[in-house]
């Protein structure tokens, strides 16, 4: 769901005079504009005293929308396309990246549930250091719990690095370090307007493969999406799909990886299922459950959904502390 409201950076027609307009129809995103009658709207602008500026702002939205629409592929082109651009990234963890065979797919979301201290962020500060060590390109880690550890991810590319020279193909731990960027995201508005955000920026963003993004870590999604679930209205709900929707769409369009990690909350006969419902279930392409040996550094991987291979397939690994 893109809200009005951040597109007026790139559009300023759409400013607060527009917005408010569509407001008082109950339009607030492209979607809402979408499926409302265009002609009584338009009849509606010709009556206030903007309704020049009022009906280039309609025009533009739909300009949006015809820019965004995505030409139809059939299915050998799919296929070149997944060969051509979309790779494999390791993830610095083999028992993840032998069950996934090869690692995390571009423009693909994987989720990572598992409940507190099972690895999840450990997980993804290894996929986040070995993926700006050994690809070109960044990696963004939107940090909602401040989980992210500047020292942890300094310690794991050190242990890479040779020891003697501090480097490996070139790349200095500054240099790895440098290729991270880390934004906090304490709420759902604010993770949705990084993400809408990190969209323009991608779309303006001439393509060179030793900046572009490869990697979008959000840990965790369920800590922010929780807290507006609930109740008998839906726009937890909205919110909810709006974010999946986006993050799926940055992953196929531009070829990133996406991994989110989501927590374990209290089911039926006290046992326990990830959260955020049936309904976000059906968004992640991978959906992965992480355990961790009680007093160990050894950690076990299960596919609980996969486009790709049978659910049930395992795999164990290590985290050195």
């Amino acid at each position: 769901m893109t809200l009005l409201q951040s597109l007026e950076r790139e559009f300023p027609i759409i400013d607060a005079n527009f917005q408010q307009f569509c407001a008082s129809h109950n339009i607030f995103s492209v979607e809402d504009f979408l499926v409302h009658d265009l002609y009584v709207l338009v009849a509606f602008a010709e009556h206030h005293a903007t309704s020049k500026e009022l009906k280039q702002g309609i025009t533009r939205v739909l300009s949006i929308v015809d820019s965004q629409h995505q030409p139809w592929l059939n299915g050998v082109e799919l296929l070149e396309d997944a060969k051509l651009n979309k790779h494999v990234l390791s993830t610095g963890c083999e028992g993840i990246d032998v069950l996934l065979q090869g690692g995390l797919h571009e423009g693909r979301l994987t989720e990572l549930v598992g409940p507190s201290s099972s690895g999840k962020t450990q997980v993804c500060l290894h996929a986040a250091s070995h993926v700006a060590q050994n690809y070109k390109g960044t990696v963004m880690f939107l940090d909602t719990s401040n989980s992210f550890s500047t020292k942890r991810i300094a310690d794991i590319i050190s242990c890479r690095l040779r020891s003697s020279f501090k480097q490996v193909n070139g790349r200095t731990l500054a240099g790895v370090m440098s290729n991270i960027l880390c934004h906090p995201v304490f709420d759902v508005f604010t993770l949705l307007d990084v993400l809408h955000q990190l969209e323009f920026e991608l779309r303006a963003q001439v393509k060179n493969e030793d900046t572009r993004m490869r990697l979008l870590i959000v840990d965790s999604i369920s800590s922010l999406i929780t807290p507006v679930l609930g109740g008998k209205g839906s726009n937890g709900r909205s919110l909810m799909i709006s974010v999946g929707f986006l993050l799926k769409k940055l992953a196929n369009e531009h070829n990133i990886s996406v991994l989110v990690t989501n927590h374990m909350v209290g089911g039926e006969g006290g046992n326990t299922k990830p959260a955020l419902g049936e309904t976000w279930k059906t968004v992640p392409h991978v959906r992965l459950l992480l355990s961790r040996d009680h007093r160990s550094n050894i950690y076990n991987v299960s596919v609980l959904k996969h486009t790709c291979m049978a659910s049930g397939q395992v795999g164990r690994f290590i985290i050195q502390d």
